[in-house]
């Protein structure tokens, strides 16, 4: 068969397999693509049968829909194979070649995936990047309405839950229109579905009266121009640690309100956890002014006027704006460690301190089963962190599923114990007389994104510790007896922040 007659085929035996349940067929369907792949495809060709490929594991992962215990195994092998090929096709050069629908397809597909897993915020990123392509695939839409409310109810903020369902609210009820309009840019047979869903949350909340009270733009965004800069650029980049700028990028989201939930020590122990918590939260917001400063720096610090240094020809970028971000990349980074040495305090791990990483946490051995603590818990935001801590730590996950990951962990690495030469313009490797060879060379421009990529992992990641905390704390008030005494703790002024 000609390359295209085997994908048709292909896609055809996928479709079947899904409508049937029928896990031989999408096991037959996944060999020819084995045999299918063997071939020289054309990048496009090879991002389409990564997409078939795709939906014939995610007709695998449906066995498990009726197990519990299934559901929540944190590591998910069928979900990891979906994640690894919708990613390789959305980061193949030839997806831009793809039709628009398609297109819009695969990222919806992985926007839907990484929710599974307990990546709701970065989710988000992917089913906006689909709308971006097509305004009215309504799909993309539908499930960005939908996660909306199961983000919602991981959040112990009643405040935010309103707005998040009037938001949602307001996605599903568009994206029932538009699929009257538009069929064929979905599955016709869920827009019943995405209605009903709408009409439970306008069982539940006053949508119209949310919507008449919300004032988005009517907070402040600061006294002076650089302030209100500031803000607009932490707003647009999603990097408050405020869950209302997942929906907003109004002024309402410009401040970084989100602290730990109510939670509950015995007699006499301290709020350590909310010291730690502290300390997070303000490494991350320092970190997210210097990566600011370093990136609109326009002209050369006092502090570097009559440093010696020589021109080495290939266009070296020094000075202080070029380390400020590389601090910032540093401090990022070292939050995910801190994470996990809280969760280690926190869940009573009794992991000796020298072993606590973020990448080793997870398990009492390395290429042991993840630990019962974790597993059992059932804790989507939990979740969500094993699979973020994947990216970045996990060898083959690195080089299958996020290729920015190697990057991140690459320019860690040699930040921190080698040598990085940032550059105003790259220079080829070997194509220049004076290529440094010993350096770990990146462009000025790729170092400001890659450290803008980590805060906003960073972020992300201080969200599900956050919110798999209350979780946690709801598990934990089940059934406990026995009196219980409220202590408030009192915001520090922001005039003792010398």
């Amino acid at each position: 068969m000609s390359n295209s007659d085997a994908l048709d085929l292909i896609a055809q035996l996928v479709d079947q397999a899904t409508d049937a349940d029928d896990l031989a067929l999408a096991d037959h369907a996944l060999s020819l693509a084995n045999d299918l792949a063997a071939r020289k495809l054309g990048p496009s060709e090879m991002a389409l049968l990564d997409y078939f490929r795709a939906n014939a594991w995610a007709c695998r992962y449906k066995q498990r829909l009726g197990d519990r215990e299934a559901v929540w195994d944190f590591e998910q092998p069928e979900v990891r194979q979906q994640v690894f090929l919708l990613r390789r096709a959305v980061n193949s050069s030839g997806f831009t070649e793809m039709d628009a629908i398609r297109r819009c397809q695969i990222l919806t597909n992985l926007g839907n995936q990484l929710d599974t897993l307990g990546r709701f915020v970065e989710a988000r990123a992917y089913w906006s990047a689909a709308l971006a392509i097509d305004t009215n695939f309504w799909m993309a839409r539908a499930n960005r309405g939908r996660a909306l409310m199961h983000y919602a109810a991981a959040l112990y903020d009643p405040g935010h839950h309103a707005i998040f369902a009037f938001h949602a609210h307001q996605e599903l009820v568009e994206s029932v229109g538009l699929a009257a309009r538009y069929p064929h840019l979905g599955d016709c047979r869920l827009a019943p579905i995405f209605m009903q869903s709408a009409e439970q949350i306008a069982n539940h909340y006053d949508v119209e009266a949310i919507g008449m009270a919300c004032n988005p733009d009517g907070w402040g965004m600061g006294g002076d121009a650089m302030e209100r800069a500031y803000r607009r650029w932490c707003l647009e980049n999603i990097l408050f640690l405020n869950p209302l700028n997942d929906v907003e990028k109004a002024s309402v989201a410009a401040h970084d309100i989100m602290g730990l939930p109510d939670f509950t020590t015995e007699i006499n122990e301290p709020p350590i956890v909310t010291g730690m918590f502290n300390a997070l939260k303000q490494e991350f917001v320092s970190a997210r002014w210097m990566l600011w400063e370093g990136i609109k720096s326009a002209e050369p610090h006092f502090s570097d006027r009559e440093v010696l240094l020589y021109n080495t020809l290939d266009y070296p970028s020094y000075g202080l704006s070029v380390e400020k971000v590389k601090m910032a990349f540093r401090m990022a980074y070292s939050i995910l460690d801190k994470i996990a040495y809280f969760l280690n305090h926190y869940l009573a791990l009794a992991i000796p301190e020298k072993r606590i990483s973020f990448r080793t946490i997870w398990r009492e051995k390395d290429n042991g089963p993840v630990r019962d603590r974790f597993v059992k818990s059932e804790n989507w935001p939990i979740r969500g962190l094993f699979w973020l801590s994947k990216d970045l730590f996990e060898e083959d996950m690195r080089d299958s599923t996020e290729p920015e990951a190697r990057a991140l962990a690459e320019l860690r690495h040699h930040l921190e114990h080698k040598y990085v030469k940032v550059h105003e313009m790259r220079p080829g490797v070997g194509d220049h007389p004076f290529c440094d060879t010993l350096a770990h060379s990146i462009s000025r421009s790729d170092l400001e994104q890659r450290t803008l990529r980590l805060m906003q992992l960073a972020r992300s990641a201080l969200i599900y510790l956050s919110l798999g905390m209350h979780r946690e704390e709801r598990e934990r008030a089940k059934g406990k007896r026995g009196l219980t005494a409220t202590i408030s703790l009192d915001p520090l002024p922001d005039e003792w922040k010398r």
